[in-house]
């Protein structure tokens, strides 16, 4: 199982503490592999992309209206976290329903 976050974001950190057996990937350092963010696009689509971030904010409005992937490419910190990974299985974010999904629940 493989957690894409940022170090410092709590809902990543509360993930971790209840997913001790998943790999960390920070996102700011390491980035998200490109076919792991098609692959996240395709099953979330513009879910994938948090438009309510500090960052998503300070984009003006020509980047913005750059493709998501591009986006994200360009600013890994846009993409909604943690995005979790186990196999084939994606789960994006973590409240009450991603907890389920994961069998925490």
């Amino acid at each position: 199982m493989i957690l894409y976050g940022l170090k410092n974001c709590d809902t990543c950190r509360k993930a971790l503490k209840l997913l001790p057996d998943a790999t960390f990937v920070d996102v700011r350092g390491e980035g998200v592999p490109a076919e792991v963010l098609q692959q996240a696009h395709a099953q979330f689509e513009s879910k994938l992309l948090n438009t309510r971030s500090t960052t998503w904010r300070q984009l003006d409005e020509a980047e913005r209206t750059k493709a998501p992937l591009e986006l994200l490419a360009e600013h890994p910190t846009l993409m909604k976290r943690p995005l979790i990974v186990d196999g084939v299985r994606m789960v994006l974010g973590f409240d009450k329903a991603a907890q389920t999904a994961l069998g925490l629940g």
